[in-house]
């Protein structure tokens, strides 16, 4: 799961994907509810980033209930689903994940944080994967807030 906010509404949507090694040429990149440039930069930035081998498979991603996104602080949850497919290790269902993800590699702050990590509480998710940049500005308690820096130990800590 992961969340955004319109407005000062927090939103919290499902990311869902699918990734199966590709066996008629070109691979296939297909992004429902997202812009599919956005796909093929955050593709880019998993393989160059944390290795995982996208060059080889078909990606297809899609926001459930067919909304249209553009935020930014998707990025890490995109990602994860991506990266969960391939390796056939599932998310945790009680857990949220926020963040915008750089060409680096490195997981930038998301705005409206307190509010979404407030909703996550609200409807009883467990964990909250967050930017490291914005610990300081939300409270501790329930949901845990896990905190992190970079692509590879979001995907080591949520993946396990």
């Amino acid at each position: 799961m992961a969340g955004v906010c319109e407005g000062h509404r927090p939103l919290l949507v499902e990311i869902q994907a699918l990734v199966t090694p590709a066996t008629y040429g070109n691979p296939q990149r297909v992004a429902g509810g997202i812009e599919q440039r956005k796909l093929a930069l955050l593709l880019a930035i998993l393989e160059k980033r944390c290795g995982y081998p996208m060059a080889t498979h078909d990606v297809f991603v899609s926001v459930a209930g067919g909304l249209r996104l553009t935020e930014p602080g998707l990025d890490l949850a995109i990602l994860t689903a991506i990266a969960s497919s391939l390796t056939n290790k599932p998310v945790s269902s009680d857990m949220l994940v926020l963040g915008e993800v750089g060409l680096s590699g490195e997981v930038r702050a998301v705005v409206n944080i307190d509010h979404l990590v407030s909703e996550a509480g609200k409807l009883g998710f467990k964990c909250v994967i967050l930017p490291d940049a914005n610990r300081p500005q939300t409270s501790s308690g329930n949901p845990e807030l896990v905190a992190v820096r970079d692509l590879q130990s979001a995907l080591d800590r949520i993946l396990g």
